[in-house]
């Protein structure tokens, strides 16, 4: 059956339309087959850290052509695979960046189930109480505490600069984006971001505010960017070269 049926039931540009399982190099990958009206061929992107596949189709593609498309670029996805960062597992022993610092996790069940930062002659910690089975949740959301915290005065900040205000912020742990801002104001985070230096992170909410008032790549939002953070191209070249090893952390 043809994918073109669903634009008839949906208003928006780019629509999900299947979410499937890809195999690749013994490695069985979430795969999203998305149709876009305005795309002329197939396009395949690997999210960040290799979490998964995206097909852009356009309309009325038979499921068939996505099958074709996929064995022909199999090479080309096992190459490019082989070059994402292992996923380290979060775990006791091992060390997490929190701003760009590393941190090393330190486990000591008997407490109450929080996560407390300390320091000492080897460098920061993460102390993580409460059952071993919670402790990457329970970073998880140590992150996303600090991500609401940081972030939230950081918008406010740069709103107050561009003259707009922001209609919401939310927090997500996206794949295959850092940031997002809607037509209406909303701003998206991933708060994985927590994990990258200050300046980065200062960064990409300077890039989503400046989307509040322009909702473009151009010349005039780059522009507003650089007003908002002097240091974009360098940070913009950090995210792009180390975000990928950020992603690739595995909190489950």
């Amino acid at each position: 059956m043809p994918f073109g049926f669903l634009k008839k039931l949906q208003a928006r540009p780019v629509a999900p339309v299947l979410e499937r399982e890809h195999v690749v190099a013994g490695r069985t990958l979430p795969l999203r087959i998305v149709e876009n009206d305005r795309a002329r061929r197939l396009t395949l992107r690997i999210d960040s850290g290799g979490r998964g596949l995206r097909i852009t189709v356009p309309p009325g593609l038979a499921r068939g052509e996505v099958d074709r498309f996929l064995h022909r670029h199999q090479g080309w996805l096992e190459q490019r695979l082989a070059k994402v960062p292992d996923r380290p597992q979060v775990r006791p022993g091992i060390k997490i960046p929190v701003r760009g610092v590393p941190h090393m996790i330190v486990h000591e069940p008997g407490k109450r189930g929080t996560v407390t930062v300390s320091h000492d002659d080897a460098g920061p910690t993460l102390v993580v109480h409460g059952d071993r089975l919670h402790l990457p949740r329970r970073i998880a959301d140590f992150l996303k505490r600090e991500a609401k915290r940081d972030i939230e005065q950081l918008v406010a900040k740069h709103a107050a600069a561009a003259g707009r205000k922001a209609k919401a912020i939310r927090f997500r742990d996206t794949s295959s984006r850092w940031g997002s801002c809607t037509s209406d104001g909303t701003l998206s985070f991933s708060w994985r971001i927590m994990m990258a230096p200050a300046p980065v992170i200062n960064y990409l909410v300077a890039h989503e505010v400046a989307h509040l008032r322009e909702m473009n790549h151009g010349p005039k939002f780059w522009k507003l960017c650089e007003e908002l953070c002097p240091d974009t191209e360098r940070c913009k070249a950090w995210l792009k070269r180390n975000g990928g090893a950020l992603q690739a952390i595995m909190f489950e």
